[in-house]
């Protein structure tokens, strides 16, 4: 699916079903160049510095997409990847570092939204980055676990901190700071974090 002469983005969609990575590079299509790998061994194979954004799975028979992930980041690896699973999240993805984390089954206008947002942030500010990816996590774990499992661990509750201090310095000096997490939390599904 990869057009060679393309200045669209280029998103690797990973998955070990054929058919569901198929399924979200069509969705794609129109505004992206997309290439296939299905498992984790093609991933780290395909993923190179013309990769602007990874959809990876985290269930998968070669190469678990958590270690996929942990060996992109290890080799340098700095654009987006957005965590795209059946996989329900637990306190572990605390420690990962994704930049959002989508549960499926994923519609076409969210993983386009969340690509969207993504690769538009990758050249601005890196502390917006770190926030969003604050934000990605702690929404989904808010979504996911009940309030009690989260308020008694201490990294949550680190990050959660992180996120409004970094929260507070955005809003003083980005533009337009509360339209682009209204924006964001629209597209991570209604979060509950309020920062």
């Amino acid at each position: 699916m990869s057009h060679e002469f393309s200045t669209a983005p280029k998103v690797l969609v990973v998955d070990d079903e054929e058919d569901v990575a198929e399924a979200y590079a069509l969705k794609l299509r129109d505004d992206y160049d997309t290439e296939l790998a299905y498992g984790g061994e093609a991933a780290l194979e395909m993923a190179d510095a013309s990769t602007d954004a990874v959809l990876l799975d985290r269930r998968m028979p070669d190469i678990h997409g958590d270690e996929v992930l942990e060996r992109l980041r290890e080799r340098g690896f700095t654009a987006p990847v957005i965590m795209v699973t059946a996989v329900d999240p637990d306190l572990n993805i605390l420690e990962m570092d994704f930049d959002d984390y989508l549960c499926k089954p994923v519609d076409r206008d969210t993983l386009r939204q969340t690509l969207d947002q993504h690769l538009e942030r990758t050249a601005t500010d890196p502390k917006l980055e770190e926030f969003f990816g604050l934000l990605s996590k702690l929404s989904v774990l808010e979504a996911e676990l009940q309030p009690s499992e989260l308020e008694n661990d201490e990294e949550f509750q680190r990050l959660k901190r992180r996120a409004v201090k970094l929260s507070d310095e955005l809003r003083d000096s980005v533009d337009d700071f509360e339209e682009i997490v209204e924006t964001h939390r629209s597209v991570d599904r209604g979060t509950r974090t309020s920062l």
